[in-house]
């Protein structure tokens, strides 16, 4: 396994075990918005999903390979960059029923804890704040990797993902479907394909 690269039957048992190559790993990251996801998924009249993602964003990694419970991450949304596809409905999301983008222009997550799961698993829970509200989540990640790309950028790779309920941050708009339920689940999944490029 080359230092930067993924050796995929590389299992740890526990999050305890540190190899050299994630020591080597620590530093401080920055997002790369050309090839990070920031994305989500929503239940649309009970039958389909719709499916979007935030194109303006920056965010900040501290990885500390020797001790993965020291590291951080820091996201900074803006909301008004909200992409489904649609113009209409990106432009209902940005109104006074969901987003209220006016008046609350970011969503931003603060981590508050970092958990090595064993193997390539990792776990972070953070605050996040939406509509000036303040919840704690927690995303499911999982390391995909790092490599020195041909610009010679240090990178590093992670996939996550995680599931919230949008009342509980003010988001409660909805319409009555003629046959049962609603129009907009109230259950959201959030979903991250994250590169980061090691600063300096």
């Amino acid at each position: 396994m080359g230092l930067f690269g993924r050796k995929d039957d590389d299992k740890r048992a526990t999050g305890s075990a540190v190899s050299p190559d994630l020591a080597a790993l620590t530093g401080d990251y920055e997002l790369d918005p050309a090839h990070t996801t920031i994305g989500f998924v929503a239940r649309h009249a009970m039958v389909t999903n719709v499916k979007g993602h935030f194109a303006d964003f920056t965010g900040t990694l501290h990885l500390d390979g020797t001790d993965p419970s020291r590291s951080t991450a820091s996201i900074d949304v803006v909301m008004d960059s909200i992409d489904t596809g649609n113009a209409d409905r990106d432009g209902h999301l940005k109104s006074a029923d969901f987003f209220k983008t006016d008046e609350f222009p970011t969503m931003t997550f603060r981590s508050t804890k970092a958990e090595a799961l064993g193997g390539d698993d990792y776990r972070i829970t953070g605050d996040l704040t939406i509509l000036g509200t303040t919840k704690p989540i927690t995303i499911d990640l999982e390391f995909n990797g790092a490599a020195k790309d041909p610009f010679g950028n240090e990178r590093v790779g992670f996939e996550g993902k995680t599931e919230l309920s949008r009342a509980e941050w003010g988001l409660t708009w909805n319409a009555a479907l003629e046959t049962g339920g609603m129009l907009v689940s109230d259950k959201i999944k959030l979903v991250f394909d994250i590169s980061a490029i090691r600063k300096g």
